[in-house]
């Protein structure tokens, strides 16, 4: 891992970690910062009603992950993995913020801070770390194998023409023909 990944990850991951621990301290203003985003939900599907009537158990739920996924991501495990979810959870607080009962004055900052954890971590999330991603792998493994093939194929081919002529060459030495 470089430098600038072993300094950059926790930097990026702490204010997930940080909001995560406040949402699992306080569930009750967390369920009030996410009740207008739940029942904006639950009036687009119905099966967010359940999440809509719990609004303290979804706000210590995402309290969890942002916690877990943080961590993971600040220590390196299973970065894009953990960076992929925090951007999720980036999104939420930024849909939560906007919906939020604040002054107008404070929705841009916040909204703009929370598209901006979104955007780091979404490109943490592509980030290979030097290491090629699992489409290319696959990519460079097909066509190697289509390569491998290819010359196994000429190889084949050829080995099956000599033995043809020997074939031949032999009918034609035992039969005169």
């Amino acid at each position: 891992m470089s430098l600038v990944r072993l300094a950059a990850r926790p930097m990026l991951a702490a204010p997930f970690i940080w909001t995560g621990l406040e949402r699992l301290r306080n569930p009750k203003e967390a369920a009030a910062q996410l009740e207008g985003s739940l029942n904006t939900l639950a009036s687009v599907t119905p099966k967010a009603t359940v999440a809509a009537n719990q609004p303290e158990l979804v706000a210590r739920v995402l309290g969890g992950v942002q916690v877990v996924a943080g961590s993971m991501f600040a220590i390196g495990r299973m970065p894009r993995f953990s960076s992929a979810v925090l951007v999720g959870t980036a999104l939420i607080n930024a849909l939560a913020e906007a919906q939020a009962e604040v002054p107008e004055a404070e929705k841009l900052p916040k909204f703009l801070k929370n598209i901006g954890l979104a955007g780091g971590v979404l490109l943490a999330s592509v980030d290979t770390a030097g290491n090629p991603s699992l489409a290319w792998r696959a990519q460079h493994l097909a066509q190697d194998a289509k390569k491998t093939f290819e010359k196994t194929n000429a190889q084949v081919t050829n080995a099956v023409r000599s033995t043809t002529e020997d074939a031949r060459k032999r009918v034609e030495d035992t039969f005169g023909i």
